[in-house]
């Protein structure tokens, strides 16, 4: 068979979620992906919201370095769809290590990827799958984002407590806060993650270390659903949204 007579290999997404962070702003206990919702763990749910997607053929969960064994059990004691694999391997000091230790992970064949939050477990699969969507219109970076309700100060940075002046009123109607799934082509990301320096976090978000290789970032509507679970009161947020959707659609 020639070149030109082979098929085409089949895109396949995975998506990577690094949950090998404690958590602390949640207050002392269990690792953040660890605490639960509705009984079950914050992870589990995050996991199923990637999975929940039909175009996501593999979830990565980088997991502490001392908790993958505790992080496969909670797997295989949770339903799951059986359609997507699900693999497990330790993650590193950062979240940036993490993330690269996820992609090191992934089969041959992944073409583009997922970088989800475990503490955002309750984005709709609509909007993963627009991440997905626009990857495969040619975007090579995707962020979920929605418009700022607030005012934004930039300000001098003063120390914890202390009065700080504002510096700059940027507009407000230019800016987004990001979520995700974050979607890349895999390669793109690749190279973001072997060029730019890990110093502490490296970059806020991979998309933020996409843009430092001068690739073209886009933006896809966000859901007021795909927050992040920081604090105790988006525990409490986060179990007022899986209520109602109990309520409206039998979740």
């Amino acid at each position: 068979m020639t070149d030109e007579s082979r098929p085409t290999p089949t895109p396949r997404t995975a998506a990577v979620i690094p949950a090998a962070g404690r958590g602390v702003r949640l207050g002392p206990g269990a690792p953040k992906a660890l605490r639960t919702l509705s009984g079950t763990p914050m992870l589990i749910h995050a996991v199923r919201a990637m999975a929940n997607s039909r175009a996501v053929s593999l979830v990565v969960v980088v997991a502490p370095k001392d908790g993958a064994v505790e992080v496969k059990n909670l797997l295989s004691e949770h339903a799951l769809p059986e359609r997507t694999d699900f693999l497990v391997v330790p993650g590193g000091e950062t979240r940036q290590e993490s993330v690269r230790l996820g992609l090191a992970a992934l089969p041959a064949d992944i073409t583009a990827v997922l970088v989800h939050d475990a503490a955002r477990p309750l984005v709709p699969v609509d909007t993963v799958d627009a991440v997905i969507e626009a990857l495969r219109d040619g975007a090579p970076a995707v962020v979920p984002a929605l418009p700022l309700a607030d005012t934004v100060k930039e300000v001098e940075p003063g120390e914890k407590g202390a009065p700080e002046p504002v510096v700059a009123t940027p507009a407000r109607a230019r800016l987004r806060a990001v979520q995700t799934p974050q979607g890349f082509d895999r390669a793109t990301l690749v190279r973001a993650h072997e060029t730019i320096a890990a110093s502490g976090e490296g970059a806020t978000d991979c998309a933020g270390m996409v843009e430092q290789l001068g690739v073209q970032v886009v933006v896809v509507p966000g859901h007021e659903e795909a927050f992040k679970v920081t604090r105790p009161l988006d525990l409490v947020l986060a179990e007022a949204v899986l209520a109602r959707r109990r309520a409206n659609d039998g979740f």
